[in-house]
């Protein structure tokens, strides 16, 4: 078998059966035309080498082959790529935030030491960064690959463009955050919402973050959180946090695991949907009272109500007190003041979906 025979057997490995035939017909009449020609430049037969030397000049079997074959020969296409690094950065940057708060906590109630913490901390980002890689080249290979496009790539609107005017690790976060306190922008662009993605890039952003969170709920990135894996012995004013920590694990990792996979569903839902008010309204209304439920029940009945909980305002004003003046039951009222305030926040925003759900107008549309 000849050189030239071999390399065609290998590009014809690389063919789908139809037509596999008459693509390598019209390469083997390419390959004699260019060995013909070149024999004769030199007044004679061509040596091995000089045979091959012509295949290599036509190109690697795998290369020929991919010229010739059907479908994308990419895994992510230049029109798709930016949407899968957007995407990328997106979920790295969720994922580094709650790796960090994560770390924090384990150091707060005495898991590990600060150093151990934060090099496994780094280590999971790593290992969980590459898994988030992966899955999304999984899904633009197969989005490079059907046959009708998604609509995102196709029906996309100007006023869902809110999420994408920040670019992920860039100024413009610092630029938006500064809207969201009043402040004036260093960019000098004027936002007729300041501070407020439109509602359907907000459901894309809230639903890969809730994701992101079950994700790391669940262990599948990150350390695994589980009663009897996290928590350890911290004893603080007589109180062991780290076993309180494990106990109220214990009560809230199946009911937060559904909350958290409902939220992701409930956001990419409405974001399919183009964020419906009343849709999004109702939503809202049922997770704030499912998180008001919550939050009553942390401070009555959790593994840390005796320890955080008070009976009076007059009692819960003299622990904030004795905490400024002293410096005492530093964890208690610390806790309590930030139960205290997601109470009176979640309210708002119970009262606040309700109004939407019953108008049907949303205040925090862009104008326009």
């Amino acid at each position: 078998m000849t050189l030239t025979e071999k390399y065609l057997k290998a590009v014809a490995a690389q063919l789908p059966a139809a037509g596999r035939e008459d693509v390598i017909a019209e390469l083997r009449d390419a390959l004699m035309s260019r060995m013909e020609d070149r024999e004769a430049e030199l007044g004679r037969p061509l040596t091995e080498a000089e045979e091959e030397a012509v295949l290599r000049e036509m190109g690697h079997p795998l290369a020929v082959a991919a010229r010739f074959g059907a479908g994308p020969h990419h895994v992510v296409g230049p029109e798709l790529y930016p949407w899968w690094l957007f995407g990328v950065k997106t979920a790295l940057t969720v994922l580094a935030v709650i790796t960090v708060i994560g770390a924090v906590v384990r150091i707060l109630v005495g898991d590990v030491e600060a150093s151990q913490a934060f090099g496994q901390a780094i280590h999971g980002l790593l290992w969980s960064g590459m898994m988030i890689v992966g899955v999304a080249t999984v899904a633009g290979f197969i989005i490079e690959r059907m046959k009708d496009k998604p609509a995102f790539l196709t029906e996309w609107r100007a006023r869902d463009l809110g999420l994408f005017e920040m670019g992920v690790f860039s100024s413009a976060w610092m630029a938006k955050a500064t809207d969201m306190v009043g402040g004036e922008r260093a960019d000098g662009i004027k936002d007729p919402a300041p501070g407020r993605m439109s509602p359907t890039a907000g459901a894309v952003a809230s639903g890969v973050a809730w994701g992101v969170f079950v994700l790391w709920w669940t262990g599948a990135i990150g350390r695994e959180i589980r009663p009897g894996v996290i928590g350890g012995e911290l004893m603080v004013d007589g109180v062991d946090w780290g076993l309180l920590v494990n106990e109220t694990v214990a009560w809230i990792w199946w009911p937060l695991l559904a909350f958290g996979g409902a939220r992701a569903a409930f956001h990419l839902m409405r974001a399919a949907m183009g964020a419906p008010v009343r849709f999004t309204a109702f939503g809202d209304v049922a997770f704030s009272i499912a998180s008001l439920g919550f939050i009553g029940w942390f401070w009555l009945y959790s593994p840390m109500a005796p320890v955080i909980a008070v009976d009076t305002a007059q009692g819960f004003v003299d622990r904030v007190r004795l905490l400024w003046t002293t410096g005492e039951m530093v964890v208690p009222a610390v806790i309590m003041m930030v139960t205290a305030v997601a109470f009176i926040a979640e309210v708002f925003t119970l009262l606040g979906a309700a109004g939407r759900f019953v108008t049907g107008r949303d205040g925090r549309r862009h104008a326009g």
